[in-house]
């Protein structure tokens, strides 16, 4: 195993030279995956492009060397490339993600820092019960909340829902297909009632597997659209968003004891 490429994130223990990473900043986005790297990481090495699922290995001015990885789309395609990555020695997980805030106090351009997770999933339930707890890291959870106080950046803490699909189950009505199953009308405002903060697809399924594979993991989301007031994403505060992300999660890896 240790000497193998790994057939979906494309590289294996082998490529990861005499000091090898132990954290991962995972996103959904090559793009966003390829602009960690060569923008806040020093010394950058392109470890695939495969399928899409770009990784890169970089280090901070301190010389920690990190992983910045691409995780797709969805829960599913996020499990497979945190399977792989935990079988090459990463220990532990920031995702760095976009989300829809369903809150109205929460603004577009905000992030949401996620201390658990109300797991939709399907691919969650191969790996876990549905009872079994989406919790993220507290360690993790608490240097993200410092870091974001310690840059002035606007944050808020709490619960995420986690959903397999964009469109639907996000009581989404503007797109292919208006016509939402009735489980799923009204959801939203259930939602808003148990005070869940937020939207998106991945992090449910990275706690659920964090605890089952016994790494640390948390999630850290930019808001890119503003659900009490519309559906669409609001492009023209969509970077800014990200990159209060980004900052965010490493940042916080200085308040971790590695």
């Amino acid at each position: 195993m240790t000497e193998q490429s790994f057939y979906h994130i494309g590289f294996g223990k082998q490529d990861l030279g005499s000091q090898p990473p132990t954290i991962a900043l995972l996103s959904g986005d090559p793009q966003r995956a390829g602009l960690i790297a060569q923008t806040y990481l020093q010394d950058v090495k392109v470890l695939s492009e495969n399928r899409g699922l770009h990784s890169y290995l970089g280090y901070l001015p301190n010389g920690q060397p990190i992983l910045s990885a691409t995780s797709g789309m969805g829960a599913p395609s996020l499990s497979i490339v945190v399977n792989e990555l935990v079988q090459v020695g990463i220990q532990k997980i920031i995702r760095i993600g976009t989300c829809g805030s369903i809150q109205p106090y929460i603004p577009v351009g905000s992030i949401v820092i996620s201390k658990a997770a109300l797991c939709r999933q399907g691919a969650a339930n191969d790996i876990a019960p549905v009872e079994y707890p989406a919790a993220a890291d507290p360690f993790i959870t608490v240097a993200l909340v410092q870091a974001a106080r310690a840059l002035q950046i606007e944050h808020y803490l709490g619960i995420t829902a986690s959903v397999d699909t964009f469109y639907e189950g996000q009581e989404r009505t503007d797109s292919a297909n208006p016509y939402l199953m009735r489980r799923l009308i009204g959801i939203t405002e259930e939602y808003r009632h148990l005070h869940i903060l937020n939207y998106e697809m991945e992090t449910g399924t990275l706690l659920k597997m964090a605890g089952v594979y016994n790494f640390a993991a948390a999630s850290v989301c930019a808001v890119v659209a503003q659900r009490t007031m519309g559906e669409e994403v609001i492009l023209n505060k969509k970077d800014i968003a990200i990159e209060n992300a980004i900052l965010t999660a490493i940042n916080a890896i200085k308040y971790l004891d590695i």
